[in-house]
């Protein structure tokens, strides 16, 4: 092997849930120079892949081939003898019918050195999220994977039938065009006609969609139901254990395609609670959190801390901005040691934690009115007050903490601009009807969202739900033409998620 040479890693990247690559697996996508991916490797893994690598699709798509195998295995060849760190990432794992193999016997010929990074097969898994377990003591205790795509007919094929047919679970791989052959072969070698029959398409992604019959029913209820590949088929007595086990696609959110609108740096959170729960999430953040820099009201305001009382944060932004320059300045959270703190929210007051910071005041209601009627237990004449937040933030609290005769300085810190960014995707989505709800989480994301809308159609959020993380973003809603379907009791992330759930009931 040549030292000049990179590595090549064959990755597999599981059968579509994000969640099911190995930590190994993910490690290559990460160290990746060129990242060389096909059509069933789940797309959000490529958002780990360090910047500036090169990124390459493969796919076969129902015999349309991006590059043929040869080119793939040229092109890893080519990358590699660069010197590149090439992650090879295919869907399932590599050495199950995923022709890694051949790529590494041709790295091998090449003097190219590589790695085998295994990955969780959707033969296993799912069948395992349809609610089949392959195996069980009560069925069986064999299981046979098969080559679903070849030709059952022809003159020198490599399947057994009469073996396979005797097998008590099987298992076959990208089978739906070949469906009435493989039926029509399992019954001439003896399987009988009443053998349940389960195909699962997209397993382990929220798209995923299962039709169960058996051998003498199972092409027409394809047919009926319009399943095409890729497709997993599962032959066998333990497909009846579905009506019982199935437990992915009874999730609340199963199948439901919901719009996270937050900021990009924030958003990870919610989606993966709804994802959880089934949903089928598009990340079209339309905001983005941007500092304010350059602003002498600011750098007056952290050299002047031991100045003031009391230091109220409305949003984890704000904490988050305000330590940030704090930093800058070459400071530290001892500069807060002499004021008392107040928070909108849990998770605001959970932000301040992490720099080592309780909270005095956090009011029951997530609100600025309720930090202001925290307040009113406390003697506030001639009090000083800083309030760090963003520009163009409603004057609830200025207003309301200035009439008890408090003296606040109010300092924008950071603004919330149009992330333009998803712009296409969420007007192609609204488009072809492909949205059942979106989150609000404040007012600009609202705002932002409704300019995405195509040509400002309204109508076409008439079948969408509207849900808003409380009573401020809701008006914004009402204000810019939309109806607030569902607004969250609790005025948080949780409050929000739990609202959904609720309504989904």
């Amino acid at each position: 092997m040549s030292k000049a040479y990179g590595t090549v890693y064959l990755v597999g990247a599981g059968p579509g849930d994000p969640g099911l690559i190995t930590v190994k697996g993910r490690e290559c996508i990460q160290k990746a120079d060129v990242l060389v991916y096909d059509y069933l490797a789940a797309p959000s893994h490529l958002a780990h892949a360090k910047k500036g690598a090169e990124i390459i699709y493969v796919g076969k798509k129902g015999g349309n081939h991006t590059l043929s195998q040869d080119g793939i295995n040229a092109l890893l060849v080519e990358k590699a003898q660069s010197g590149a760190t090439v992650t090879r990432l295919k869907g399932g794992d590599p050495f199950i019918f995923g022709r890694g193999g051949e790529e590494a016997e041709v790295l091998i010929e090449a003097g190219v050195s590589f790695e085998v990074v295994p990955g969780v097969t959707s033969a296993i898994a799912a069948p395992a999220y349809a609610g089949i377990p392959l195996t069980h003591r009560k069925f069986t205790a064999t299981l046979s994977m098969v080559a679903g795509h070849e030709d059952p007919d022809k003159e020198n094929s490599n399947i057994n039938w009469e073996a396979i047919s005797k097998s008590g679970t099987i298992v076959f791989f990208m089978g739906v065009r070949n469906l009435p052959n493989i039926v029509s072969k399992l019954i001439a070698c003896g399987k009988p006609s009443e053998t349940p029959v389960a195909l699962i398409r997209w397993g382990t992604t929220t798209h995923q969609e299962t039709v169960a019959g058996t051998l003498s029913t199972i092409v027409s209820d394809v047919e009926k139901a319009g399943l095409k590949s890729p497709s997993i088929i599962v032959v066998g007595e333990v497909v009846t254990l579905r009506d019982t086990m199935k437990w992915f696609e009874n999730r609340p959110l199963f199948g439901k395609r919901v719009v996270i609108t937050r900021a990009r740096t924030q958003s990870s959170g919610l989606t993966a609670k709804l994802m959880e729960l089934g949903a089928d999430c598009l990340e079209a953040p339309v905001i983005e959190i941007e500092p304010i820099e350059g602003s002498a009201a600011v750098d007056d305001a952290l050299t002047t801390l031991n100045a003031y009382d009391w230091i109220v944060f409305t949003s984890v932004n704000g904490v988050a901005t305000f330590f940030d320059r704090l930093f800058e300045k070459g400071l530290d959270a001892r500069a807060l040691g002499s004021l008392k703190t107040a928070c909108i929210g849990p998770s605001t007051a959970a932000e301040l934690k992490k720099y080592g910071i309780g909270t005095d005041i956090l009011p029951k209601s997530y609100i600025a009115e309720s930090v202001v009627e925290a307040f009113q237990s406390q003697a506030m004449e001639g009090v000083k007050v800083l309030l760090p937040r963003a520009e163009e933030a409603r004057p609830v609290i200025p207003v309301e903490l200035g009439k008890m005769g408090a003296h606040v300085n109010e300092v924008a810190i950071y603004r919330t601009t149009l992330d333009a960014s998803s712009t296409e995707k969420v007007a192609d989505a609204l488009s072809q009807g492909d949205v059942d709800m979106v989150t609000f989480t404040s007012s600009s994301t609202v705002r932002n969202f409704v300019a995405m809308i195509p040509n400002g159609d309204l109508s076409l959020m008439d079948k969408v739900t509207v849900a808003c993380i409380g009573p401020v973003t809701e008006e914004t809603a009402r204000e810019l033409g939309l109806t607030p379907h569902l607004v969250a009791e609790t005025y948080t992330i949780d409050g929000l998620v739990e609202t959904i759930i609720k309504a989904s009931k």
